[in-house]
């Protein structure tokens, strides 16, 4: 991995900085333009640079979706504990705009959030349920990028394996906490919140 400190030594530290910044600008156009002619119909996200447009999901996968978000919500609300977003729910960082399958922002953050907001900050809590398209992602630049901007706590839902792994902030990295495909799966970053593994892929209910 590059890093500041062998940038600093390389000898064509000025071309390469006017190559990145370069880089920079024209990356920035086209997210500009992602942003504008974004369809509210379409699941896309812009990532390092490149428009990732989502697939129909298979049925296993928003059921999982289903019966998560379908515990947190009321739970949520009731408890008066912040908001919940799912499906297309644009989380602006940085340099990328992820649309999580399900995230979660605390109450002193969602208090802010107005009813034409279309982007909104990093969130608390975020869950993604792997797919064959989206699992490099997941465990690659969403893992570090959602570290990185302070997500206390990231689950990877397996569908095809029945499993929850549970990622928890330290630093600016997550740290597996324990994957599970049995038991009761408490969420740190939602205080109270916890749900049984096997109701999650209950795809018959």
């Amino acid at each position: 991995m590059l890093t500041v400190e062998t940038l600093l030594q390389a000898p064509n530290l000025r071309s390469l900085l006017d190559e990145t910044e370069k880089a920079w600008q024209d990356e920035q156009r086209r997210r500009h333009e992602f942003w504008a002619d974004a369809d509210e119909g379409v699941k896309a996200e812009f990532i390092l640079g490149e428009i990732i447009y989502h697939s129909p999901v298979y049925g296993r996968h928003w059921m999982a979706s289903t019966n998560i978000t379908r515990r947190l919500l009321p739970f949520v609300y009731d408890n008066r504990l912040g908001m919940v977003g799912y499906k297309k729910v644009m989380v602006r960082m940085t340099r990328n705009d992820y649309e999580p399958d399900i995230c979660f922002w605390n109450d002193d953050i969602a208090s802010s959030f107005g009813q034409k907001q279309s982007a909104f900050p990093s969130p608390d809590f975020i869950v993604e349920i792997l797919s064959d398209s989206t699992k490099d992602r997941d465990y690659g630049v969403k893992m570090t990028d959602y570290a990185l901007h302070g997500v206390r706590e990231y689950w990877i839902v397996d569908v095809d394996n029945e499993a929850i792994e549970q990622y928890l902030l330290s630093g600016t990295e997550f740290t597996l906490a324990q994957k599970l495909k049995d038991g009761t799966l408490a969420a740190e970053a939602i205080p109270g919140f916890a749900i049984a593994v096997k109701d999650v892929f209950a795809f018959g209910m």
